[in-house]
């Protein structure tokens, strides 16, 4: 196929997945769950695009999930994953481990059930489990942030910052398993242990130092072109990753980690960098679902439909929430329901697909099985537990104020977060002027700050005796959300308060 072809067909199914991810969401659909689904109908049994290139799926699924854990970790902030870390840690990975060792029990004693002809060894069995057993970043960090959904006592940084640092973990329960079926023979516990001990050292302290070193380079080099310095950060993103895999640490628990130390630090462009990512990212997230969609033939799934649906429920109900309540034992002022909760999200997304196709290309007994059900079970979880997160939520009381959307559509602005303000932009209306035109006659709160007015393609910055007509647009700056929401209902846009 022609390189134009190819990016026709490409920019094609891009488009049509924002355009049916922005109307599934409206209508509580997972978006996640879209972006598969225009890939599996224009695959093979749907429209007819042939793609069943592993490599090529693999490293653009690993170079994807590099660039989400990275960005999640920019989005972390310190100052939120501080009371939750030691919970946090014990989720990633005593959770991962028992998680995997159920599932992995369960797995084996259900196909020596119901297809003994198969012969699934329990190593199989824990390698399949092992390749699903930690949350999916992707997913987590897509459905929370594209349904707004706030919770209460800390929970939302614990579930991102547990889906952000779990990955590594089954990596490299996957790669060890993988190794073992292969080679044969007894497996060497200890050295198992200290092989997995190694890499999350090696990867925690790449990732940290990278990360320092990363920040002095933004803010001691100069240049002049301001656009370079996201293009920096992509660069390190990608060098932590890579140089990570070459000293034998683990790569995605490097990259998470240097992201999160360089989100919170101070460097130049900071605020484009972010938009940067966070565009990179879900573009990121599109392809990655769109060609794991494309790669999967949906007539597959039909035969390992039963066996799937028994393990994907097992895991989701059962498998899940022992590993939960048993790794939180030590924390004892963390109430049921925050841990029912935790135990509801853990979702499967784009990396257990992606890790499924390592036993595909490694060339593992029973990789076709296990990449089937793997995928079958992530269309489950994220139909299942993505659709009623924020309604388990609401359930079980943990349901936290949604933050202000506050769209910029005509002042480009945006203050630093630790300035402690926010901007906002409105339209004077006829209930504005009804006391005076002048800006001193508008009926603002005290703290309110009208710093710039838009009237029709010019801008200037207004007074106090500064006449303000109908259909002016305001840029205003205030303290908190209360203030805020006085603005609002004192100017007569009560109706249109951002959600």
């Amino acid at each position: 196929m022609m390189l134009e072809t190819i990016l026709l067909i490409l920019s094609i199914l891009l488009f049509i997945s924002i355009v049916v991810g922005r109307i599934g969401g409206r209508l509580g659909i997972p978006v996640l769950v879209l972006f598969l689904a225009v890939g599996m109908i224009f695959g093979s049994n749907g429209v007819g695009i042939i793609f069943n290139d592993l490599r090529l799926a693999e490293g653009i699924g690993t170079l994807a999930l590099c660039i989400i854990l990275f960005s999640g970790g920019l989005n972390t902030k310190f100052s939120e994953i501080k009371p939750i870390i030691k919970q946090s840690v014990m989720l990633a990975t005593m959770g991962v481990i028992l998680t995997a060792t159920f599932t992995g029990l369960f797995t084996w004693w259900l196909c020596g059930e119901l297809l003994p002809s198969l012969g699934i060894s329990l190593l199989t069995a824990v390698l399949l489990a092992s390749v699903m057993s930690s949350t999916d970043s992707a997913a987590v960090f897509a459905i929370l942030g594209s349904k707004n959904v706030q919770l209460k006592n800390h929970l939302r940084p614990m579930l991102e910052f547990e889906s952000g640092s779990n990955d590594p973990m089954a990596y490299m329960l996957t790669i060890t398993l993988i190794g073992l079926i292969k080679a044969g023979g007894e497996p060497n516990i200890p050295m198992i242990i200290l092989s997995i001990v190694m890499q999350i050292i090696v990867g925690t302290t790449i990732g940290y130092f990278v990360g320092r070193f990363a920040v002095y380079v933004l803010n001691r080099i100069k240049i002049g072109n301001e656009v370079y310095y996201p293009i920096i950060v992509l660069t390190f993103c990608i060098f932590i990753f890579s140089f990570t895999h070459f000293v034998n640490g683990n790569g995605y628990l490097a990259v998470y980690i240097g992201g999160l130390i360089i989100g919170n630090s101070k460097f130049v462009t900071k605020r484009t960098t972010f938009k940067l990512f966070d565009a990179i990212s879900w573009l990121s997230q599109i392809l990655m679902f769109l060609t794991l969609g494309l790669l999967v033939n949906p007539i597959e799934l039909l035969p390992v439909a039963v066996p799937a649906l028994l393990i994907g429920l097992f895991m989701i109900f059962i498998a899940r929430p022992l590993s939960v309540f048993i790794s939180l034992l030590p924390f004892r002022k963390m109430g049921y329901k925050d841990k029912a909760f935790i135990s509801w999200v853990g979702l499967r997304g784009a990396v257990p697909i992606i890790f499924a196709i390592f036993p595909l290309t490694a060339g593992v007994p029973h990789a076709q099985f296990i990449f089937n059900i793997v995928f079958f079970i992530t269309l489950l979880s994220i139909l299942l537990q993505g659709t009623f997160l924020t309604q388990v939520a609401k359930w079980l009381g943990l349901l936290g104020p949604s933050k202000v959307h506050r769209r910029h559509d005509d002042f480009d602005m945006e203050l630093p977060e630790e300035i402690g303000s926010f901007s906002t932009e409105i339209v004077v209306t006829e209930h504005a002027v009804k006391d005076g035109n002048k800006l001193m006659d508008m009926p603002l709160p005290d703290d309110a700050l009208v710093v710039m007015v838009k009237r029709n393609d010019k801008y200037f910055v207004p007074k106090g005796k500064t006449e303000l007509h109908v259909g002016d647009k305001l840029l205003i700056m205030v303290n908190n959300e209360e203030t805020l929401s006085q603005t609002y209902h004192s100017m007569g846009l009560a109706s249109s308060f951002p959600k």
